[in-house]
């Protein structure tokens, strides 16, 4: 039996629950920001930081974590990932201030690692176009948890309070963990890269067109979902007059979305390469968003158009990430962890900047229009970013 068999590489499924719940702790809560803003009495900029903070903390985790799971194995460091996360959950439901909720979310920011060390866990068991595949199945399961996850932290918001959300997030939580111990056996065949000899490999990493393209394509083409996360819950509120219930609903498009596209990279980039699904994603994401733009500066955009064609934005993103993910993993698979790892960094880094952003340029006058602009400009530039690497690869001939 492959449970409790600490050699046996994991099952699909608890590839899905563990990416599973790093997804579900970014956004169970999201309808309830603006009354948590007003029951902690803060401003909800303050708030929204339990967003952008968040990923700004798990980028720098994540800059570490893929060295150390490189160098430790990846069972390893799941286990004291989640074991962190669980502690960390436990703090922020109990938080009396904004300020201690704050402390303790940041710290709940470990969980975000996950996927790091599962993407490289992947890379362990198949390679190329194949890794590109499994994680798009990994990740086409993955997204049905952070789908109803608003839905859900809406209707218990309405039902419970919001602590009740970060009560399901404790639960979550302590499953994975023992799932974890149960099932995940170590993948890295190799027992572990020593971190010498990591810093040797980084130069050659840090030089190669290829990895920063990679990198870039998913780090922009993330970017809109990111600015999106910052900024939805007040668009939803105060320009649309959603309930926090209805925005939660709402939320759902665009992880319903994201797991339509992880089935169609699943489906077809063995058979199309990394390269084209990249680039066809990013060019479905950057056509919905254009859309929305127009419709928002003819006054014709509702809630039915603005988070439609975000779904439609998150089914590139669904057919985009799993091949860029996996193409930066390629440059260097002995260094999988690591490559894993800084992608992440500048995936999440320069998300919590546009979340952060995002949420500044919100205001009683702006309605969507910034938003939908950033969302845009980022999403066109992951197209540059892969376009990028295959002018490269023409160049070579490869």
């Amino acid at each position: 039996m492959a449970f409790l068999d600490r050699r046996s590489p994991p099952h699909l499924m608890t590839l899905v629950l563990v990416t599973g719940v790093a997804a579900l702790a970014i956004n169970v809560f999201l309808p309830s920001l603006p009354g948590m803003a007003r029951d902690f009495g803060v401003d909800y900029g303050l708030m929204q930081l339990a967003v952008s903070g968040y990923l700004a903390v798990s980028a720098a985790m994540q800059l570490v974590i893929g060295p150390i799971s490189d160098r430790f194995g990846r069972r390893r460091v799941l286990l004291g990932i989640f074991a962190l996360f669980v502690l960390a959950t436990l703090a922020a439901m109990l938080a009396p201030t904004a300020h201690l909720f704050l402390a303790a979310r940041f710290a709940q920011a470990v969980v975000a690692t996950a996927f790091v060390v599962a993407r490289a866990a992947v890379r362990d068991i198949v390679g190329g176009p194949a890794a590109a595949s499994m994680i798009g199945y990994v990740t086409m399961g993955m997204s049905l948890v952070p789908m109803v996850g608003p839905v859900l932290g809406g209707a218990i918001d309405e039902w419970l309070g919001w602590r009740a959300s970060f009560a399901v997030l404790l639960l979550c939580g302590t499953l994975v963990l023992a799932l974890v111990w149960a099932d995940f056996g170590e993948t890295l065949s190799t027992g572990g890269v020593p971190f010498r000899a990591q810093l040797r490999a980084y130069p050659v990493l840090l030089r190669a067109q290829r990895f920063w393209g990679y990198s870039l394509s998913a780090a922009f083409s993330s970017g809109l979902y990111f600015a999106y996360l910052g900024a939805a819950p007040y668009v939803g509120e105060q320009v649309f007059g959603l309930s926090a219930a209805q925005v939660g609903y709402f939320f759902a498009l665009p992880a319903f979305g994201y797991a339509v596209g992880n089935f169609v990279s699943g489906r077809f980039a063995m058979r199309l390469g990394m390269d084209r699904m990249v680039l066809w994603g990013a060019v479905l994401g950057t056509g919905a968003i254009a859309v929305a733009l127009l419709a928002d500066l003819a006054g014709a955009l509702g809630p039915v158009v603005f988070f439609g064609a975000v779904g439609v934005a998150g089914m590139g993103n669904g057919i985009t990430l799993p091949s860029a993910n996996a193409g930066m993993m390629s440059v260097r698979p002995e260094l999988a962890g690591t490559a894993s790892g800084l992608g992440a960094t500048l995936t999440i880094g320069g998300g919590a900047a546009l979340s952060a952003l995002a949420g500044a340029l919100m205001g009683p006058q702006t309605g969507a229009t910034p938003l939908l602009a950033l969302m845009l400009i980022s999403s066109a530039a992951s197209i540059g970013a892969i376009l990028w690497v295959m002018a490269r690869r023409r160049a070579l001939g490869i």
